[in-house]
């Protein structure tokens, strides 16, 4: 069974305060935006980028995946942003604005670029395209499947109902539409899908619920503006006991299965087959990804021996 890379908590950090790059190596959370767009006013972009550089310079063993957040392309600070920070090697790119699978494709060959500069692995640098706009969720599909750099689709609500000329709420009416096109844009190239923020920092039950929400329309993590927000969505997207002993079950009950040449058998009376188990296989991946099980399982069991 092959090790699924956890992306339950994507964690900004503006690139204009030392204090917060400083912390990222203890934040708990899987990964780090490092926001150079949005965060930083326009009177700090070039410091900013800068203070990132140096930052990253002086943190080689990284203990969590980092992702930088530049300005669009089409801003005089997007390539700037780039030439800054690329040869400080963070793992991606967060990209604003990506309305079109054009942009994302402009990326990646800019990546190409940096990469042949700097001489260092074509293809190292990732790419998170954020779907912040209409246009960004019809074209969702399309910006998945453009390039092999993109590992998932991040959300980005505020923008997108920003530019609905909508209110966002908390319980989310207004979003639905949205996150399942992306979720089904994302599992179709079969990427994760991040979903967005939760700006309320003080309101951990809100944000709970939102992240239970996201999770049972199957985004796989959340970006988030605190670090206080971390260890609710951990436990939210971590598998429950009884998630865990029921495939287990079904894992045991296929093998059987196997021994009496057959594909399916019953379980409690529901029978299981070859959809029943690789959601097991699912929940057992993110268990062991949790550390949580130390057992090893491989595609053997849903499909047999040749």
């Amino acid at each position: 069974m092959s090790d699924l890379q956890l992306r339950r908590t994507l964690l900004y950090v503006p690139g204009n305060m030392p204090s917060m790059l400083q912390n990222i190596p203890i934040f708990q959370c899987d990964g780090v935006i490092i926001d150079l767009e949005d965060a930083v006013p326009l009177s700090e972009k070039d410091a900013a980028r800068i203070l990132v550089r140096r930052f990253l310079d002086t943190y080689p063993q990284r203990n969590k995946e980092i992702l930088i957040r530049i300005n669009p392309l089409d801003s005089k600070w997007g390539i700037e942003d780039l030439r800054a920070v690329l040869p400080a090697l963070p793992d991606g790119i967060r990209l604003p604005k990506a309305d079109t699978p054009e942009i994302v494709e402009r990326l990646d060959t800019l990546l190409t670029e940096f990469e042949e500069e700097l001489g260092i692995e074509i293809g190292r640098f990732k790419i998170l395209p954020s779907i912040e706009s209409a246009a960004g969720v019809i074209n969702s599909i399309k910006i998945a499947r453009c390039s092999q750099r993109v590992f998932a689709l991040a959300f980005g609500a505020e923008d997108y109902t920003a530019s609905l000329e909508i209110e966002r709420t908390k319980t989310g009416e207004e979003l639905f539409h949205a996150r399942t096109r992306v979720i089904w844009a994302a599992r179709a190239a079969g990427i994760q899908a991040i979903d967005s923020i939760f700006a309320d920092v003080g309101d951990m039950e809100g944000l709970r619920r939102e992240t239970e929400l996201i999770k049972r329309l199957g985004f796989t993590g959340k970006s988030l503006v605190n670090p206080r927000q971390i260890e609710v969505v951990h436990e939210v997207f971590a598998p429950k006991r009884e998630e865990i002993d029921y495939a287990l079950q079904v894992v045991e009950a296929i093998q059987k299965a196997r021994e009496m040449g057959t594909g399916v058998i019953s379980l409690g009376g529901k029978m299981v087959d070859a959809p029943v188990v690789k959601r097991a296989l699912r929940v057992l991946k993110t268990a062991r990804a949790h550390n949580l099980i130390d057992m090893e399982i491989d595609d053997e069991v849903i499909y047999g021996q040749e």
